[in-house]
């Protein structure tokens, strides 16, 4: 079997993999998981539109940061497998996956630094947060204790909107609270929606013709929320950039 024999009949199918170009930038593009990152992003910038006062770099930054250590880092140690699986074939090496997640991490963390330095040390505490996330998750140490769905929707739903919001103000508050806890609710549908979906991709042509309607159905989803998501925090962008002066 071929590698990208391999890639097709594995992740390689699903709904965000570019069904062009070579496997190696298939999988690149597949590791991002692009539509899932760009949930995260949106809720970070969710939580920064809240503030009263938008400090505009830091809506850049906070998103850079989740993409480096999210869309990339994170992503890349997933790819290894915690229990020594390699979910996306054998594209890319075990050392090639470690120096992504590295260096991405390492950026990531190095750009809070300056923020958390300068302008918001409260920050520092999600970063703790997210970092342990990161590794704790992604390569279920603990025997797989936080690799859940709750602990899912908690670091990747509910502590990105609140990062977007102490970036910009160095402080929570109340209202914020129930806007991070529906984004995490969010992230449940998308990762309840993602766990099912992916083991029925993994079949491939094997399918029942109900089981592939089932995994269409769950592919609705997965667009509907992620795309819902993205365009919500879009939304709010552009609102706060239109009432800037």
């Amino acid at each position: 079997m071929t590698t990208g024999d391999s890639l097709n009949r594995g992740r390689g199918s699903e709904w965000f993999v570019p069904s062009f170009g070579s496997p190696g930038f298939r999988t690149a593009v597949g590791l991002l998981f692009l539509p899932y990152t760009g949930m995260v992003l949106s809720f970070s910038v969710i939580g920064a539109m809240m503030s009263r006062v938008i400090h505009w770099d830091r809506v850049a930054a906070v998103a850079l940061i989740y993409f480096l250590g999210l869309g990339i880092g994170a992503h890349a140690l997933d790819a290894l497998g915690g229990k020594g699986n390699k979910p996306w074939g054998m594209v890319f090496t075990r050392r090639q996956l470690w120096s992504a997640a590295a260096s991405s991490l390492a950026a990531a963390y190095l750009v809070a630094l300056y923020y958390i330095i300068r302008y918001a040390p409260l920050l520092a505490v999600i970063a703790v947060l997210e970092g342990f996330f990161v590794f704790a998750y992604n390569l279920e140490w603990f025997k797989g204790r936080f690799h859940t769905d709750r602990w899912f929707a908690f670091s990747w739903g509910f502590l990105p909107v609140c990062a977007g919001y102490v970036i910009q103000t160095n402080a929570l508050s109340m209202p914020l609270l129930p806007v991070a806890l529906s984004m995490a609710l969010l992230s449940v549908v998308e990762i309840k929606a993602s766990r099912p979906y992916k083991e029925l991709r993994k079949r491939g042509s094997a399918l029942q013709e109900e089981e592939q309607a089932q995994a269409a159905r769950y592919e609705t989803i997965l667009k509907s929320v992620s795309l819902g998501v993205i365009a919500l925090g879009l939304g709010w962008l552009l609102f706060r950039l239109s009432l800037a002066p």
